[in-house]
This record gives C-alpha cells, structure tokens and sequence, in this order.
C-alpha cells in the first residue's frame, strides 16, 4: 500500500509535470528543474521508480528533455548511459527518466515517429549488457572507486535497473546473463556467490519459456548449482540425497561420481550433492576418490600418495556449505601441493589450531549456512581452495590488490611460508615481515588501505589480509621521501627475493611528469619481449603496476596486477598473460582494449592482452638489470602507437617530458 509520503511525492512530481506541460515552449528550462527533482524523490525506492513510469509516457510531449542532450531518442547511445548514470548533479536523474520513455517505447506504451519498438528494446537490452555490475556488483577496480566517489548515483542507478530487469525480455537478458557467466566462470573464482546469483537470476527469468527456448549452457550452469547427476535431480533435497545414497553401487555409483565430477570440471561450479557423494564416499570407497574428483594422472598420484592426509581433509573441511572447495582440492591434487615438504605438517596444523574469537567469529559470518561447521573446517576449506587455486584469490571490494597478489604468488610458488602466515594470523593475531633488516609487526599498526575490510572474501583472504594490508602500507610510508617510487624497496620485501631488484616507473616522482616515454617503453620490450630481450624468460610472477581507466580511456587509478607469462599466439603475436586480483569477467579499457579471460589460449584464472596495448597501461615493472635485450632494436612505429595509446588515455592527466 503506497504511503502518506509516497502519495505527496506522486502529488508534486505530478504538479510539476502539469505545469511543465502547461508552458510555453520558450519557458520549457524554467519548470524543468523542478520535474527532475521530484523525479529524484520518487527514484529514492524502486517502487518510486515503478511509479514514475507510470508518467514515462507523457515525458516528450511534456518537454521534460527539450533543449537538451537526451532530446532525439534516435540518437542515444547505448554505452554512454553508465557515464551519465554514475554523474553528479541532475545528469543521472534526466537518464533514468530518458530510458523510462525507452520502455514505454519498448512496451508499445508510445509510438515515437523516430524509435520503434523493436529499437528501443534493443536499445534497453544493449544498456542492461552494458550495465550487469550494477545488477550483480563486481569485485572490479573501475566499480570500486566509482561506487566509493559516487555512492548516491549508484544506489539511484542499482534500483533503476532492478526495475528496469523485471520488465525486459527474458530470453534476451538470459542470453546477456549466460555471456557474463560464461566470461566469469573461465577465471575460475574462489569466490561464486555473484555467478550463482547469476545463475539463478536466469534461471527465474526462463521459468515462464518453454524448454525449447532455453539455452543449452544456460541449462548446464543451472545443474550444476541444483545437482547435475541422475541422483541429485531426483532427490534435491540434500537429506534424501544423502539417503539414497547408501542403496547406490557398482557401476551407478561411479555413473553418480563422474557426473557430478564432470561439471565440476566443465563450469567451475559444485553442486552440494558432491559434498554429500565425497564424504560417503571417503568412509566407504575411497578408492573412488579420483573418479569424483576427476584428477589427472599426476593428481592420482599425489591423492595415492598422501590418501591418509586427503581423507583427513575431506572430512574436516568438506560440507554442503563449503562444496566449492572441492574444486580446489581437486586442482591441489593435479599441482601436486602435497609433495612440497611443508605443506602436509601445515595442513594437519591448521586443523587443530586454537583459532582466535574475533577470527573465529569473522569466518563464521562468511557462511550463511554453516550447520555442523567448525572454524577449523572453513579455514581449512580456504587453504585448500588457494593452494588448489591460486589464480582464483580475488581482493573483492576492497583496494587491497598488493594483499591478493601476495597470497596468490606465494600458494603458487611458496606454499610453506603462506601456511606458516595463516596460523600466525589466526591463533596470535600477528604476522610480521622483515623489512630492510627490520620486523614489522601487524599488531603494531592500525590503518592500512581497508581499515574496514569489505568481508566477501574466502577464508585465506579474511584472515590474511588486514595484516598484510597494514604491513604493506607501513613499507611504503618508510620509504614515501626517497624520490622514487616506492614499490621499487617494497615489493622485494613484501613478497621475496623472487622479485628482481631493477625498476622502471613511467611517472618521475618528483616531478610527477612523464619523463622519456620511449625509453621507458624499449626497455619493458628489452627485458620482456622473446624477439629483443635475448631469450631470457620469465621465470616468476612479476608484479607491475598499471593504469586503471574506463571504457572511454579516463584514468581511474592504479591497480596492482602480476605478468605471468607472455606466449605467441597462433596469428604470430605475443600476448601478455596477467594474473587480475580483481576475478574480472568482461573488462573494457577503452580505446578497444578490452583483456580477455578466455579464446586466447589463457589458462584458467589468467587475462591476456596483446603485448603493446597491455604496455600502453604499464605504470611500473621489475625487471633483472643483467638480463637485457636490445632497447634500441624496438621499431620505432612500435614505440609511437604505444605512445599515442597512452597520451590520450591515462596520459591526459599528466605532463609529457621528452629528453
């Protein structure tokens, strides 16, 4: 029922439209302020919204957009309605009054002499593709800063398109929804609940088509959430499962167990059912662990190899609740973690560890539904999950991307020394890291890029990174009046001596001038790329810093990401090969450079970008100063489109210095 206060919103939105109605075409701007701001009352609720379309069909003839840029609806344009959404002032107002004229376009509500129906849904479903994070708020660099800066705009913008997402097409926004899962779930995340509220948002949307309809991949996403083996979809109810799971043998048990492994395998995604199969399995037939798991020869091994350890792991940290983690224990299995010295004692150490209250409660509140679990069990789960899946640590909404890059590179390549970190955290509530010969100790700072941490994290994450987020920006305020950029002491340090000391930034700090552009390019090319740096390969991860910017080529900010490798495509090119903290789905840097996390022989959790344009971002590298090509043989046509890319992007905002 619409409130007292709602109907005097109605009544003066309603005034005000009359009067606008009512004026002279010359004297049209003088009422039209006061339309937009009712309007901006009434969009304060998605119920207002609802209400305001209900007077969408009167807004042209009204004059709510004479004089102005959102006149002629034939020429609007799909992409720049994000940029007017997310502005201050009365901007993002008039352009969610203009894609309300759109939908009654769309509904057959108006016949416009410029637009057809056809037009304006197409126009809407093309706004909606564009627009999905402000349905299902990502983790991205680009989200993160203009959430923070234009918090207002994007509570207005998230409840336009919660009502504008319950009157499109369902087939269309399906088929938009399958693309993004499709682009998040190749990065394969720790993190799923933005994929599973994806899929169960496309789901609902196709409850009311008929079979025929549905999309096939669609349909596989949908099973693999709700049980995609013979089973699971004849008892979905996770008891009865568990039931009729005891009267299952012989060949059908192994039918069952391929079947959820296989989609485990095939989308990123576990069912709760497998938790059920996997904890039945490890008391009764073990033997048919790789089979469930669906291992490689080399993870067979190592599950043979250490079965009493697996078991062990299976039991304490495997539930319905933290089902997902059997990916990882999977994908821990075909790295062959185990084997490395440390990792088993330090397993087995964190599955008694006297874990702290605050911890505790921290973990606890990451699951919604945790009946039964310890937070041993989750934290156990967390590990298990970054060591099977380093490339799948996301920093969320936090700027925290130094911290996710750490816990990534070291379940990569120092399993050891990140679970001697984790207990240190958890039990003592203190880490600390050696800094040019001195400790820093965690529990000695406060502060820190997230103070008040965003808690979407996995398990890992939540206890790791408030310490390493505050040691780290301790390290760069030692070393803030050095007159160079800091990360050049501070990464060595932070992450280890895998990083090579040599260090290039395209900013002068001093100055803060872009100083040498060209040089700074021919020497990334003489230390980076296979056809002038002498052969010399990438050994480890090196962490760079680069330019965020949107999809018109703004600067937004830094962003921390690590070059992984770089590999020649079957065209013949070199592409760049990235680990993103941000687990990002579809990205658009603008300028046409838009990373991909699939199609490109990336490997899962990786994003790639043709050498030069992900160059053209670059904002700082390490490199090993012994190990260096030809600078000067680096074509000179090369180093101008590099340089051409980055003065009109990022390079807009600051001054240009050519020696």
């Amino acid at each position: 029922m619409t409130s007292e206060l709602t109907e005097k919103k109605v009544e003066r939105f309603a005034k005000a439209l009359d009067d606008l109605e009512k004026s002279a075409t010359f004297a049209k701007s003088m009422y039209q302020t006061d339309v937009y701001q009712e309007a901006g009352r009434l969009m304060e609720t998605v119920d207002g919204m609802e209400t305001l379309y209900g007077f969408a069909d009167r807004f042209d003839e009204a004059g709510v957009f004479s004089s102005g840029p959102w006149e002629e609806a034939a020429k609007l344009q799909a992409p720049l309605v994000s940029g007017s959404l997310k502005s201050k002032g009365l901007a993002s107002i008039i352009e969610v009054m203009s894609d309300m004229r759109m939908l009654a376009i769309a509904k057959g509500r108006v016949s416009h002499p410029a637009v057809t129906q056809q037009d304006a849904e197409e126009f809407l479903n093309e706004v909606m593709a564009l627009n999905l994070d402000l349905l299902f708020p990502s983790g991205s660099e680009e989200s993160r800063i203009e959430q923070a800066e234009n918090a207002e705009q994007y509570d207005r913008a998230q409840r336009f398109f919660q009502f504008l997402f319950t009157q499109l097409s369902s087939i269309s926004l399906s088929k938009t929804l399958l693309v993004e899962i499709d682009q998040l779930t190749a990065q394969r995340p720790i993190i799923v609940k933005r994929i599973i509220s994806m899929i169960r948002t496309a789901k609902r949307l196709l409850e009311t088509e008929g079979p025929e309809n549905k999309p096939e991949d669609l349909q596989q996403y949908v099973e693999a959430v709700e049980g995609p083996s013979p089973l699971s979809k004849k008892f979905p109810n996770l008891n009865d499962y568990r039931k009729e799971l005891k009267n299952v043998y012989g060949d059908d048990l192994v039918t069952e167990a391929e079947a959820l492994a296989d989609s485990m395998q095939r989308t990123g995604i576990v069912a709760p059912h497998h938790a059920i199969l996997l904890r039945a399995l490890n008391k009764t037939k073990p033997e048919l662990l790789p089979v469930a798991l669906k291992v490689t020869d080399k993870g067979k091994a190592n599950l043979e190899e250490h079965i009493e350890l697996v078991k062990q792991l299976i039991k304490v940290a495997i539930y319905p609740a933290t089902a997902q983690t059997i990916y990882g224990l999977a994908k821990m299995l075909d790295r062959g973690v185990l084997s490395s010295t440390p990792v088993a004692p330090g397993l087995r150490r964190l599955v008694e560890l006297d874990i702290r209250p605050e911890v505790r409660k921290e973990l606890f509140n990451a699951y919604e539904y945790r009946s039964g679990l310890t937070a041993n069990s989750i934290l156990v789960s967390g590990v298990i999950s970054v060591l099977g899946q380093p490339l799948g640590v996301g920093q969320g909404l936090n700027p925290t991307c130094q911290s996710a890059r750490g816990i990534s590179l070291w379940a990569q390549h120092a399993p050891g020394y990140l679970l001697e970190l984790i207990p240190r955290a958890a039990r003592d509530g203190d880490i600390d890291l050696t800094f040019e010969g001195t400790a820093i100790h965690s529990k000695d700072l406060k502060g820190g890029l997230a103070p008040e941490l965003h808690k979407e994290l996995d398990p890992v994450s939540l206890v790791l990174v408030p310490h390493l987020d505050r040691i780290y920006n301790e390290m760069m305020t030692r070393v803030a009046l050095r007159g160079e950029d800091g990360h050049k002491w501070v990464n060595p340090e932070f992450y280890g001596t895998w990083v090579q000391r040599g260090f290039s930034s395209v900013i002068e700090p001093v100055t803060g001038t872009v100083t040498d552009y060209q040089g700074y390019v021919r020497l990334f090319y003489a230390t980076h790329h296979p056809d002038y740096n002498d052969d010399y390969e990438l050994i480890y991860p090196n962490p760079v810093g680069i330019f965020i910017t949107n999809v018109h080529g703004k600067l937004l900010g830094f962003h921390a990401v690590s070059i992984l490798r770089i590999a020649q495509v079957p065209t013949g090119d070199y592409r760049i090969y990235f680990y993103n903290p941000n687990n990002d789905g579809s990205q658009n840097w603008g300028q046409g450079i838009e990373p991909s996390v699939s199609g490109n022989g990336e490997r899962e959790g990786e994003s790639s970008l043709p050498f030069d344009q992900f160059v053209s971002r670059l904002y700082a590298f390490h490199y090993n100063p012994y190990e260096q090509g030809d600078a000067f043989a680096v074509e000179d046509e090369i180093v101008a489109r590099i340089e051409n890319l980055a003065r009109e992007s990022w390079g807009a905002e600051y001054t240009w210095v050519n020696l």
